[in-house]
């Protein structure tokens, strides 16, 4: 049996450094969101996955006949464990968060639908949980097809959908033809709208890779001022960013001021408002499929903003200060 070649590729200078989630924090003086669903959702994150993302990898080794037949096998099995959207591509050093390094050449990138319910009033309690049960509902997937994919005799790694580790979910998304990217920073996906979580996992099992879409979602975001109008924190651009890089259909991308955007997250049950009040695609994916009678549009709450904050730019990500 041939031996694959270890690779290894580093984030460079130009990649963000992963999110500083306590400095971040720290800036607005702490958490001051206490719902004890989604504190017991973190807890079972940390106890009952994070253990999980290593583990054995079997002795013999499963071969494909070809790429096409592995990335065939491993989305049905990524499906079967509950992803909406599955996609695979390869990963580039541009992908990697600053400092890191990665030895694995491919990502299989999962997403999964979170629920339109949950989200007719933002911010809520009711949204906040929702994002937190999505990320443990997706975390087990990830972990999940991880512990498959070793059984196969592959190594792999989780890149979990609530941690910054090694990869940045945002261009695999976009590599792996999950949607464009929204004006409001997340991707929208042609169906699923961009009301979703994604996760990753990484591995050098040799499979045949998915593309970036051109769906004419970018040219609609440019057209359309939603997020922008809803944004409380007014931290979402007018315009596209020279500065801010290219999306993976070539656009200038639109780059959120986090500095605005973060200290109303962080008080505000993690707003999430971007999101619902995003109107592409509205009628397809803002419905409830249990059968629970719901609004097309949500109740948006347009709470007072906290001061804006900035952490020292080698901590954070590039952004512009937006109107500010």
């Amino acid at each position: 049996m041939e031996e694959l070649v270890q690779i290894s590729l580093s984030g460079g200078e130009d990649s963000p450094p992963a999110f500083q989630w306590d400095d971040w924090y720290a800036s607005v003086g702490g958490r001051s969101i206490h719902v004890p669903e989604v504190d017991a959702l973190r807890e079972r994150i940390q106890n009952e996955q994070y253990p999980r993302f290593d583990g054995p990898v079997a002795s013999t080794r499963h071969e494909f006949s070809s790429p096409s037949e592995a990335a065939a096998a491993i989305k049905e099995k990524a499906a079967e464990f509950g992803a909406d959207i599955v996609g695979v591509c390869e990963i580039e050093p541009s992908d990697i968060y600053r400092g890191k390094v990665v030895t694995e050449k491919f990502a299989i990138a999962v997403g999964q639908r979170m629920k339109w319910k949950e989200f007719q009033v933002v911010p809520s309690r009711e949204s906040a949980i929702e994002c937190m049960r999505i990320y443990h509902s997706l975390g087990e997937t990830v972990v999940r097809l991880a512990e498959y994919i070793r059984s196969l005799g592959h190594p792999c790694k989780v890149e979990h959908p609530i941690g910054d580790s090694n990869i940045l979910h945002l261009p695999i998304g976009l590599k792996a033809g999950f949607g464009e990217l929204g004006r409001h920073g997340s991707i929208i996906h042609p169906k699923l709208g961009p009301l979703f979580r994604m996760g990753s996992v990484i591995t050098n099992l040799e499979m045949a890779i998915d593309h970036p879409i051109d769906a004419g979602i970018a040219k609609f975001c440019d057209n359309c001022r939603a997020c922008r109008i809803y944004c409380p924190a007014d931290a979402i651009p007018d315009e596209r960013d020279p500065n801010g890089g290219k999306d993976h259909i070539g656009y200038d991308r639109y780059v959120v001021d986090t500095g605005k955007c973060f200290p109303y997250f962080a008080k505000y049950n993690y707003c999430s408002i971007c999101l619902p009040v995003c109107v592409y695609n509205h009628k397809e994916w803002a419905k409830d499929f249990e059968g629970t009678e719901t609004k097309l549009f949500p109740e948006v709450r347009m709470l007072p903003a906290p001061e804006p904050v900035d952490l020292n730019r080698e901590k954070r990500h590039y952004y512009n200060k937006v109107k500010r």
